[in-house]
């Protein structure tokens, strides 16, 4: 199994080679690919040093499976040029996601719909991973009419400009920007860029990704999404619709029941999600669950995950698993 990881230098390539390596992903032949600023470096992977190299002989090489995090222009441009020669691409940007042509993939809720014609597999965005992820086995049971969902994401959702602004304004040093104002002591109600219909990209990703993963078009979702002075792990506020009414404990019974969903729902000793605590992990911890008592059949949830991880990186893994496993690339 070749595999390529491109954009490995990057933050979220970094913890790629990371889940790889702890998921002991079959790996005989490791391509580490990057920009060409980033080309002759050297990173170390299973205690050995392998050299950093380009798209173009990437390509040269043929891999069975490139995993992308190198952003949405790069992949536009270099993914098809992978699939042609007969790679399979797993992309971790926003490239390809709403493209009616390209499957957006959650391994726990739709990877049984991947065959070996999919060249260009979708990673969805990081907030909604862990909200569907907390959603689909609801939905399942319950049916969803309507999503209100209000996020507090990581600095390092924006990357390492980011973490290293947040790092500057606590140390009290001045340094380059990643965003508009301070995000130490603050809060910016402002993901992505602006859109003409006064919501960001990344509310749009939160409404439209969920109806694509769980090819259902029948519930809304509205987003309020916020950037906080925290390092890791996207903290989202949700407020779930159905069209039955549910009990609260059967709700719980079914989340704990779900694979990669760790419930943490002890108000009596203080036990509720937190991104401190979600660090690291891959599973995606919902709690503070509670029934809305301004309208029927309604519930209100606090759900953390570490973005980096089930966010991006463990989730495109994931994803390659199943296609080595079913013997799909």
């Amino acid at each position: 199994m070749k595999v390529a990881v491109v954009g490995a230098t990057g933050m979220v390539g970094e913890v790629m080679l990371k889940v790889l390596e702890e998921r002991d992903f079959p790996i005989t032949e490791l391509l580490l690919v990057a920009s060409e600023r980033s080309v002759g470096k050297t990173i170390s992977y299973r205690g050995e040093e392998h050299t950093v190299i380009g798209l173009d002989d990437a390509i040269a090489l043929r891999p069975h499976l490139a995993i992308f995090s190198a952003g949405g222009d790069t992949s536009l441009e270099w993914a098809p040029k992978f699939a042609e020669v007969g790679t399979t691409v797993v992309d971790n940007s926003s490239a390809w996601r709403m493209d009616p042509t390209k499957k957006l993939v959650v391994p726990e809720i739709n990877a049984h719909l991947l065959t070996a014609a999919d060249k260009i597999i979708a990673n969805p965005n990081c907030s909604t991973i862990q909200m569907v992820m907390v959603l689909a086995p609801l939905h399942k049971k319950y049916k969803m009419k309507r999503v209100v969902v209000s996020t507090y994401q990581s600095v390092s959702g924006t990357g390492v400009k980011a973490v290293r602004q947040l790092e500057n304004e606590m140390a009290g040093v001045s340094g380059e920007m990643a965003y508009p104002y301070p995000i130490n002591r603050n809060a910016l109600p402002h993901c992505d860029i602006f859109m003409e219909n006064g919501y960001t990209k990344e509310e749009m990703k939160l409404a439209r990704e969920p109806q694509k993963i769980l090819d259902d078009r029948t519930f809304s979702v509205t987003a309020t999404a916020v950037r906080i002075p925290t390092a890791g792990g996207h903290s989202e506020a949700v407020n779930v619709e159905f069209e039955s009414d549910f009990d609260l404990s059967e709700v719980r019974a079914l989340l704990q029941a779900t694979p990669g969903v760790t419930v943490q729902d002890n108000p009596d000793t203080n036990t509720y999600p937190m991104p401190i605590y979600a660090h690291d992990k891959d599973d995606v911890f919902v709690g503070r669950i509670r029934r809305d008592e301004t309208q029927p059949n309604t519930v209100n949830m606090w759900i953390v995950s570490d973005n980096l991880r089930k966010g991006a990186a463990t989730n495109a893994v994931q994803i390659a698993e199943y296609l080595v496993e079913n013997e799909l690339v």
